[in-house]
């Protein structure tokens, strides 16, 4: 099997020919491992089975506010700061009343440009790798960019229906958007946004189903609508809500967070015949400060626990961020490949 082939066949909760394995590398550790790389090189160099497009990255427009505190003014018209980290920071939402939702001009995903780097993967990895698009979940995007988590907590209690509006104006775009990627080739969509923290959700079970549930089903609809699959992805302890997210229809659940007591062992027993799992080696612990032994077997644990039959995407716990520690990464892709071979025999 080749790398979409075997993403697929997982995502369908099948048994490839071995547990398939890509992941969002920061650039620090890519120049570790493969110094002047780009992504696309990066892929190949390890054979990764996907390749992941990120929208914030890839496709949203920024404009320079503030050279010297690198701060920008975000597609949505909200303000981000720029670290050390690949993805910047946001500082101040776009709308802060209703009559700014009023007057708000939607930005326009039509615009070609935003569709140039996913062209490059589609040339290059198209049939051969899974080509991975994000796309932000609405309810991230309302809290970071859109509105902002004081303004859009409080409206769900105080003003609900300017969330039903606020959401169907993120919906629209993101909607055509996901259109525009559909037309170019794209494989799976990715739907980037955390729904918990470590302790619980961040908002009631309640909440959830009102607010967060209803836009990503409408994601997930189009996208079977015109047969690509969709990743959802959300750290924190989600066992109060996972059954939420998989009846939205998503085909694939990341990271089942082990900081938060998302054992993916249990995971695997309790949903793992509805929905592929993605995960869930730890990026806070032993790819970070591990020795390259304990992170070979935890992968063993991870496969030995959610491989069983197919249905498993061996990751990270979340991504392999700035702080991973380059061999260890590299010591996890070698265990994928020396554990994860079908029929396993790992018990």
């Amino acid at each position: 099997m080749n790398g979409l082939e075997r993403v697929m066949t997982a995502l369908r909760l099948q048994e490839p020919d071995r547990v398939p394995h890509f992941e969002r590398v920061a650039k620090k550790v890519r120049e570790a491992i493969l110094p002047g790389a780009s992504e696309e090189d990066f892929v190949e160099y390890l054979d990764l089975d996907g390749v992941r497009f990120i929208d914030r990255t890839h496709s949203w427009s920024y404009e320079t506010v503030d050279e010297g505190k690198k701060i920008k003014r975000d597609q949505w018209g909200g303000l981000v700061r720029y670290t050390s980290e690949d993805n910047p920071v946001p500082t101040e939402p776009a709308i802060k009343s209703e009559k700014d939702l009023e007057m708000y001009v939607l930005p326009d995903p039509d615009e070609e440009w935003r569709y140039d780097y996913l062209r490059q993967l589609v040339k290059r990895f198209k049939g051969e790798r899974a080509i991975v698009v994000g796309v932000t979940d609405i309810f991230a995007l309302g809290r970071e960019n859109f509105l902002g988590d004081v303004g859009y907590f409080r409206a769900m209690v105080k003003n609900p229906d300017f969330i039903d509006r606020a959401n169907e104006v993120m919906l629209d775009y993101q909607l055509r958007y996901m259109r525009n990627c559909i037309d170019l080739d794209v494989d799976i969509f990715w739907v980037n946004g955390d729904w918990a923290m470590t302790e619980r959700p961040m908002v009631s079970r309640q909440f959830t189903e009102k607010f967060l549930a209803p836009p990503l089903k409408k994601l997930v609809d189009y996208a079977h609508s015109r047969g690509v699959p969709v990743i959802k992805h959300t750290d924190g302890n989600i066992w109060p809500i996972y059954d939420t997210i998989i009846d939205a229809g998503v085909d694939g659940l990341h990271p089942i967070d082990p900081m938060a007591g998302m054992d993916i062992g249990e995971a695997k027993a309790k949903f793992g015949d509805k929905v592929c799992l993605c995960g869930n080696v730890s990026c806070a612990f032993s790819l970070v400060s591990g020795t390259e032994e304990e992170v070979r077997q935890e992968t063993r644990e991870v496969i030995r626990k959610a491989g069983k039959g197919g249905g498993l995407i061996c990751m990270s716990s979340n991504s392999v961020h700035s702080g991973v520690n380059p061999k260890n990464y590299l010591a996890m892709v070698r265990a994928i490949r020396e554990f994860g071979r079908y029929p396993l025999s790992l018990d």
